[in-house]
């Protein structure tokens, strides 16, 4: 069974990572007031949750039940995918 707060975890950053990429949502409203989605920052924020990411998952490897390990490898796939292939350590 997935650990409550490791899903949060994962799901913060991915939230992050989509806010300031421009999808709306509750975290949208949260990371404009923040200064997070102005022009630049905001690729530079979402890379940045994906560098966290991707750190978390070799950290982790082979700590991780599959249901971890699976939203943990498709946060990352979905968020690597979002930013193409400009994005650091692809």
């Amino acid at each position: 069974m997935p650990h409550p707060e490791f899903v949060g975890l994962v799901n913060s950053l991915q939230a992050t990572a989509e806010a300031a990429l421009g999808d709306l949502n509750a975290a949208t409203a949260s990371a404009a007031r923040d200064g997070l989605l102005q022009e630049g920052r905001a690729r530079q924020t979402a890379e940045r949750s994906l560098k966290l990411l991707t750190m978390l998952a070799e950290k982790t490897r082979g700590n991780l039940d599959f249901a971890e390990a699976d939203l943990l490898t498709g946060a990352i796939s979905s968020l690597r995918e979002r930013l193409g292939s400009g994005t650091p350590g692809n």
